[in-house]
């Protein structure tokens, strides 16, 4: 058996190694740094999100407020709203009994009399029981039907 004598390395061929090492632990480094920076931003990013997300719910937090607290006012103005229009509704038959009772006086009493129609308010909400005045600074009269 014919033996091959082991080679032996020139120096450039060990200098070519040590490069090629040398390049492969910077490689490493420059990716564990990678890694690294991008692990800090994805924290980051989340940490912004979790500031977010609880800012988000305190948003919440005072906007419910405000619509419970804007629901009990309109519950109340709507109570008082029905019990305004009950009011109208029983005033506006006590006119129209008085003016039944004006009607029949003037029928058999046989004076004139201005007895005006009094207009639906529920039906009709935009005709107002007293006529439109001009408004001016001079008139006294002004918040008189």
């Amino acid at each position: 058996m014919s033996s091959t004598p082991p080679r032996q390395s020139s120096g450039s061929e060990a200098d070519q190694k040590t490069g090629i090492d040398e390049r492969k632990r910077k490689r490493m480094l420059s990716n564990r740094e990678s890694a690294r920076r991008s692990r800090m931003k994805k924290q980051q990013h989340l940490d912004d999100l979790i500031s977010q997300a609880a800012q988000l719910k305190n948003e919440n937090s005072q906007i419910l407020m405000q619509i419970n607290l804007l629901t009990q006012q309109f519950s109340k103005v709507d109570m008082d709203n029905t019990v305004l229009r009950t009011q109208v509704m029983e005033l506006t038959d006590r006119l129209q009994s008085l003016n039944s009772v004006l009607r029949f006086v003037e029928e058999f009493s046989g004076m004139a009399m201005d007895i005006p129609e009094i207009p639906d308010p529920l039906l009709k909400p935009w005709q107002l029981p007293c006529p439109a005045m001009p408004i001016t600074a001079a008139s006294a009269s002004m918040f008189q039907c």
